[in-house]
Order: C-alpha cells, then structure tokens, then sequence
C-alpha cells in the first residue's frame, strides 16, 4: 500500500509546463543502482509502509549554515520529538556503530530500510556526513541512505553525494520570492561569507532549485519538504510544488509551523488548513500525508516516535 496521495500529478500540467518529459521515478535508476520503485516502496517517508518499515537517522551534523525564524537545535535534548534535536552529537565511528548494534537487533533488522542523515544541524555543512556514509555504505551496502538538506550546498557538494551512492534525497523549500525568503531565513552562511535578508534569500532558492534538478538528472529519488507558515508563505506553496515537480522532484511533504524562536509568536496551521493546502498541491505532485517530523536520532517505525534508543 502506498502511503503517498497521489493526486493528478503523475500526467499532463507540470510536466507539459516543463517544456521536457519528466522521466516516470518508479522506473529510473538510482544512483546506486536500485531503481526509484524501490525507494519508493522501501523508504517510509517517500511512500513505502510506514507500519512495516522503519529508518535510522543518523545525529552527526551539528554545523548549520542558515537561520531559520522557526528552528531551535538542541544537541542533548532527549524530551522534545522534532527537527533539529538529539539526545547527543555522534561522530561517524559512533555512527557505524549505531547503524551495527541496531541490525544486531533481530526485530530492528527486519524493520530498517533506511539509514539518514537529517541533521541537527545541516548534514551538506559538516563533513562528518560523507565520512558517516562512507563508513555506513561500506559496511552495509543493502540499505538505503538517505539525506535531509536545506539545499543551500547541493551545488557545490553534490558530486560527493554521488561518490557513495545517495539513493534518496530531501529539500526543504518554503519560498520561492526572495522577499518572503528573507521573513523566513535572517542569513545564509556560504563561502566564509554571511549574507543577509533578501540577497542570502535569493541565493538559497538558487541553489535549493538547481539542487532539485541535479539530483532528478542523477536518478536521486527527491522529496521536497515545505513548512507551511500561516500569513508568511501559504502563497508560495502552489508554485513551490509546480517548479518542483517541473524539476524532477518526486513527491511534497507540507508539514505544519511547530511555534518557536522567532515563529514562536505564530500559530501553527489548524488541520483544516494543512489538509487544504496538501489538497490543493495534490493535484501538481503527490502528497506524502503521514510525516512525523522527527528528531535527528530517530530510530524505527516513523509512527513509534522512537528515538536515541540505542547507545
């Protein structure tokens, strides 16, 4: 059963919009040598069952190059289940064995599909990330990897993402105008330089989208995830799903405003207004409906909420 709605998005108007044939996901090549179909059937944030199959996030990125108004990183944080926190920052040997002592476990086994790196921090701004997938890919070349970004580095790292063989891939995009990027994100951080307001908005999005289309031109099964944050960017998000979807990516995740830093004064959307907006980008690339927003050392089924479990 696929967990991902897939709404009209899988023929005519973004792909005709894009000027190209999109080539059909399921039956493209990945990087490493799996097709998309199977990503899509195993990986449980990208459709496959999520009551069957699980992923191992991996919490060795604790460097961030960007702001956003709405994150809070926490590197011992074992009481809150959500992006940007850990029980504790691993480097990539404590990571093998992690990945190690978990298939150990007969039950863990048969569950995870999946090994990911999604921060705390951003994975692409620390080099802890390749060296971990090294190591992981290496020691267990059956599993699928997996990386979360915010796509500020796809550019100029991908070419190391595709020396170890990256499956499936994750953006994060909540704007498309510089303007309403700049509401959203007070800096970039690229180069030894930091680039505020509009001009680090601009280049952010530049890079975010070039990203999305190196990874579909690669074989990169691609996910963009996007925050939708009431009275900021609800406008964006039409258009965000249709360039995206024109770029190769394979499926949205819309995911509510969690109220915090900055945003803290905001409420998050109600259900009614998630549901609306997925609704309505359902119609341009398909909706994955069952994210938990989980921590950065999550471990097993994405309803468990299980996370920093093992040591």
């Amino acid at each position: 059963m696929s967990y991902v709605d897939e709404g009209r998005a899988g023929s005519g108007g973004a792909r005709e919009a894009a000027g190209s044939r999109i080539p059909d996901p399921a039956a493209r090549p990945c990087a490493a040598g799996a097709t998309g179909a199977a990503v899509l059937q195993g990986h449980p944030c990208f459709g496959g069952d999520r009551h069957k199959y699980g992923r191992l996030h991996l919490p060795v990125a604790p460097a961030c190059n960007i702001q956003c108004a709405f994150c809070v990183r926490k590197h011992d944080c074992v009481a809150e289940s959500r992006p940007g926190v850990t029980s504790r920052v691993l480097t990539p040997r404590q990571a093998l064995q992690r990945v190690r002592l978990v298939m150990e476990d007969p039950r863990m086994r048969e569950v995870i599909r999946v090994v990911g790196i999604a921060g705390p921090g951003d994975p692409l701004a620390n080099e802890a990330t390749f060296e971990t997938f090294r190591l992981v890919t290496r020691a267990y070349p059956d599993l699928l990897t997996c990386l979360s970004t915010n796509g500020l580095l796809l550019p100029a790292r991908f070419r190391d993402l595709l020396a170890f063989g990256l499956h499936s891939l994750t953006v994060t995009i909540n704007a498309l105008d510089p303007e309403v990027g700049a509401r959203i994100y007070s800096d970039v951080r690229l180069d030894g330089q930091r680039v505020e307001g509009v001009a680090g908005a601009r280049i952010l999005v530049a890079n975010q989208l070039a990203g999305v289309a190196l990874a579909a031109e690669h074989g990169i099964v691609t996910k963009v995830n996007t925050v939708l944050i009431p009275g900021i960017n609800e406008a964006q998000i039409p258009r965000i799903a249709r360039t995206v979807r024109e770029l190769g990516a394979t499926v949205m995740n819309l995911m509510p405003l969690i109220p915090q830093a900055a945003f803290a004064g905001i409420p998050a959307p109600t259900a009614e207004q998630l549901g609306a907006a997925r609704d309505a980008c359902g119609g341009i690339i398909p909706q994955f409906r069952h994210c938990s927003q989980c921590r950065a050392d999550a471990i097993g089924l994405i309803a468990d909420r299980t996370c920093g479990g093992v040591q």
